[in-house]
């Protein structure tokens, strides 16, 4: 349970006053610097020189295209990957930083690789192969600065695998549905992946998890978005309600909750759940007065996210779901 929350409902409950719910909060040390802010913010301004340090590496490379030569480009390139890795070899203090800068050169490497030879690989290949490569990496920090654009890597390459095998175009048709669903399945490996039950295997914390669940949500929501407003619905539709409810249904475990993750997919199945009304009310009232169908529709997704709303909070207050919560 977050401690803030339960000093408010504290607070609320024996009718403190502003001076009586400050002095309630001075002793809870809210007031207080937080014990881990020494540590974490050196750590945040290194993990973020070491982020704008590899995309100033790709910039840098671009800006000077025509004068360093092939041979000149590929080894700054390489060196933006080796000599990180080494230095987190050398120095585990700065494993975290060093091992972002390197990855985030492993993808430049990749960008200027299939720019120069052109190979004709689709883009999904890159970026698998990006992923493939970074994933040593990631299990060999075991930090969440690197699993989190990790996730965003590999969902990437399964937009582009879905896009590749749909005709080269973002479409939602009947006979798609096989690459969509394994695309969703994929998606659905990554989350598994980077979720609780495997993190003192991986390492990876609740920001990599929740940047897996939000990637996934809108891979699946949008695709099933497509499906419904298909000239006929599209059974894309009807399994997408399903994989985000099974989702939810993981989520709100105790020992997988995580209160942002379950929003993302309550947010997707409402989504869903008041576009297929939305549908459903127009269809049948093509011509008429639409004021009451739009009534209708909003007195309904009020209601649907007052209760969303509400059962979110009552998992997050439920003490057998600790931790992550916050």
């Amino acid at each position: 349970m977050d401690l803030r929350l339960a000093l408010y409902e504290l607070a609320a409950e024996h009718r403190l006053d502003a001076r009586a719910t400050d002095r309630l909060e001075r002793l809870a040390g809210l007031h207080d610097e937080p014990a881990a802010l020494a540590r974490r913010l050196p750590l945040g301004v290194a993990v973020l020189a070491a982020g704008l340090a590899g995309l100033g590496l790709v910039c840098w490379i671009a800006a000077n295209w025509g004068t360093l030569g092939r041979f000149g480009q590929f080894a700054v390139l390489e060196g933006g990957v080796l000599v990180p890795c080494l230095g987190a070899l050398w120095r585990p203090a700065a494993r975290v930083p060093l091992g972002l800068l390197a990855l985030l050169a492993i993808g430049g490497l990749f960008a200027y690789f299939g720019q120069t030879y052109q190979t004709g690989a689709d883009p999904w290949q890159l970026f698998a192969l990006w992923a493939a490569l970074a994933l040593p990496l990631c299990l060999g920090v075991r930090s969440d600065v690197l699993w989190a654009p990790m996730a965003l890597v590999a969902m990437t390459a399964l937009s582009l695998w879905v896009q590749a095998h749909t005709g080269h175009r973002w479409r939602v048709e009947p006979d798609d549905l096989r690459v969509h669903l394994l695309g969703w399945l994929a998606a659905l490996a990554v989350v598994a992946a980077l979720s609780a039950a495997l993190r003192r295997h991986t390492g990876a914390g609740p920001w990599a998890l929740r940047t897996a669940v939000t990637l996934a949500v809108v891979i699946v929501t949008l695709t099933a978005l497509g499906g419904l407003f298909s000239e006929h619905v599209a059974a894309h539709y009807a399994l997408g309600l399903a994989v985000l409810a099974a989702m939810a249904a993981a989520l709100a475990r105790p020992g997988m909750f995580d209160v942002y993750g379950l929003s993302a997919v309550a947010l997707g199945l409402n989504a869903l759940l008041v576009a297929g009304l939305a549908r459903l009310l127009f269809d049948h009232h093509r011509g008429g007065d639409p004021i009451g169908p739009l009534l209708l529709l909003g007195l309904v997704a009020a209601g649907l996210l007052a209760a969303t709303v509400t059962g979110v909070l009552r998992l997050a207050r439920d003490p057998a779901r600790p931790g992550v919560a916050a």
